[in-house]
């Protein structure tokens, strides 16, 4: 090479310096967030926080960043995550959903379906698996399927009949809290969309789905269930509106000692539960934000839910944690508007007396709503208003006085204080924390109620013992299972002000 005139060579570093240089600048290139020069014409100072570090450390371990940009592990890491995410809130919120067509596909088994009406005769008993249902009741219950058209519903008088849509929001009460006021009458259900002639002389309901839960309560008389069920034997029908012509025949099915499931699944085969209902509704019938949920993680209408390895194992883990929550939600509530009692163990199922689970300011309060459908069934505003001598009242205990979980193992009592603040009556049932169904023993009804003459105290109060095996002391007994836990439900019919005030409280359950 020529050099120019009077210039003078470069002396340039030893070769093994010039490496270590180029090395020392890589490894400073790597350590900065933002390569850029010191000013140009536009440049303005940045606020920090709005930045995105190279390196994040976070419960999902370290994420990475070049300028912002996610490597392509840490959006892996990420995408993993919101699928995770959006999976344990697809279980949370589509318990609803899941729960009827779990109680679908057991009315389907014993036929109670197409106009067929499913009736406990002789009340119902712990052979079916059914969420938290009383043994006090005459249940009769049917599934609605409006695909084919409007149907008429022939309800009975001196019933509690709640007609709920496939999501489980409340659609009509029919009898004592409806608009025939416990007379009876005909009701006319509506498909959605519908837009046909509506024939006058019903009481109409206009649900947001095709499918329907419809479920009427009838109460002994005396102890005593058959005029209930003779009354709802003889005037409950189901039809379509088309055959409103035709005689229509008693159709029901005696469901007393049945053994079937009605409880949704609790492993991956939710997915395909709610899968059912997204299938067969319209696609905005649970609104756009909990469908966005379900599209999300691959439940989309019209199309199949076949979720690949990857997304089959974060599914499933995310029902197994959204279980988790949900168990935590139900026995271990972190809500103290939960609580009847701040300083007691009895909690309210309808958390702010709202059906809908809404906050005084309209915000839906998930956690309540999933206390409620993850445990229970039936909705309807009359089982969450406080109307002091009509309806019902509940209270909840999933721990004993100690705040701890009841075991079968153990021995407790509940004192029910004297005068207990009802119109109708009292009852006290246990149920299995596994199944929230009724406690299997070897009693068929794991309860007691003031309709079953119960052995009163001197002062007026009855002692309520839970045992594996019955004490010799022991007037009124309900039996429990060594090694499992259990939980129980206290009801109050036609519940007066001292319930509502709290001027009478119901004791915690003690171990002895």
């Amino acid at each position: 090479m020529q050099l120019p005139p009077n210039s003078k060579p470069i002396a340039l570093p030893p070769r093994g310096a010039l490496a270590s240089m180029a090395l020392a600048a890589g490894a400073l290139l790597a350590g900065c967030t933002t390569v850029s020069p010191s000013s140009y014409d536009m440049t303005t100072k940045v606020p920090k926080e709005i930045l995105t570090q190279d390196i994040v450390d976070t419960r999902l371990g370290t994420l990475r960043f070049f300028d912002g940009v996610p490597t392509e592990a840490t959006a892996q890491k990420a995408y993993d995550q919101l699928d995770f995410g959006r999976g344990i809130e697809v279980f949370l919120n589509g318990i609803p959903g899941a729960s009827l067509v779990a109680m679908r596909r057991g009315l389907r088994e014993v036929g109670a379906v197409d106009g067929t009406i499913g009736i406990w005769d002789e009340l119902l008993d712990s052979k079916s698996l059914l969420l938290t249902g009383n043994t006090e009741s005459v249940y009769a219950t049917t599934w609605i399927d409006l695909r084919q058209g409007p149907v008429v519903i022939e309800s009975p008088p001196d019933v509690l009949g709640v007609l709920d849509d496939f999501w489980f929001r409340y659609v009509a009460d029919l009898g004592n809290a409806g608009p025939d006021k416990g007379q009876g009458g005909k009701f006319l259900v509506l498909p959605p969309g519908w837009q046909g002639e509506v024939p006058p002389g019903y009481f109409v309901a206009r649900p947001a789905t095709f499918g329907n839960w419809l479920i009427w309560r009838g109460f002994p008389v005396n102890g005593d269930p058959k005029p209930a069920a003779q009354s709802i034997r003889s005037l409950a029908r189901v039809y379509p509106l088309s055959q409103a012509q035709q005689p229509h025949p008693p159709k029901f099915v005696n469901l007393s000692g049945r053994a079937f499931n009605t409880i949704h699944a609790n492993d991956f085969s939710f997915f395909a539960e709610l899968d059912e209902i997204i299938q067969e509704e319209p696609e905005d019938s649970f609104g756009p934000d909990m469908m966005g949920q379900f599209n999300a993680i691959g439940l989309v209408k019209g199309k199949p839910f076949k979720p690949d390895g990857r997304m089959k194992r974060i599914l499933s883990d995310s029902v197994a944690v959204g279980n988790a929550a949900a168990r935590s939600i139900d026995f271990r509530n972190r809500q103290d508007t939960a609580k009847i009692y701040p300083d007691g163990q009895w909690n309210t199922p309808f958390v702010g007396g709202s059906y809908q689970w809404l906050t005084p300011g309209g915000a839906r309060n998930f956690d309540a709503r999933t206390m409620f459908f993850y445990a229970a069934t039936v909705n309807t505003p009359a089982m969450a208003v406080a109307m002091p001598g009509v309806g019902s009242q509940y209270a909840s205990a999933n721990f004993d006085s100690h705040g701890q979980p009841f075991d079968g193992n153990k021995s407790y009592r509940l004192r029910v204080p004297a005068n207990v603040p009802v119109k109708d009556f009292w009852s006290v049932v246990i149920y299995d924390t596994q199944t929230r169904s009724l406690l299997q023993t070897d009693q068929r009804f794991p309860s007691l109620s003031s309709n079953s003459r119960p052995k009163v105290n001197a002062d007026g109060s009855v002692d309520i013992y839970f045992s594996a095996k019955r004490p010799a002391h022991a007037g009124n007994w309900v039996q429990t299972v060594p090694g499992k836990s259990w939980f129980t439900i206290f009801r109050l019919y036609g519940p007066l002000q001292p319930w509502f005030d709290k001027s009478w409280r119901l004791p915690d359950i003690e171990q002895i």
